[in-house]
């Protein structure tokens, strides 16, 4: 299943997730920093949502109240 979100307060425009069931096949950032979120899409592939969830959720950048890893829980728990 694949889905696009758009993100809220932070570098990045929105995200592309495309799971199957509970695992993470691929995620994909617009906008951001670019190796970061490079980093962050390599690591979360093959996870299982909940845990991706359980790790990224409530991650803060700047004082922003959320990051792109936020917004990648929160659009995980959208799903």
């Amino acid at each position: 299943m694949k889905k696009t979100f758009t993100t809220k307060g932070t570098c990045s425009r929105q995200i592309e997730i495309d799971t199957d069931g509970e695992v993470i096949n691929s995620v994909k950032f617009y906008g951001g920093c670019p190796g970061n979120l490079q980093g962050i899409s390599a690591l979360v592939k093959g996870m299982k949502v909940s845990e991706a969830v359980s790790r990224l959720k409530g991650i803060n950048c700047a004082g922003r109240g959320t990051s792109c890893p936020d917004q990648l829980a929160r659009a995980l728990e959208q799903l």
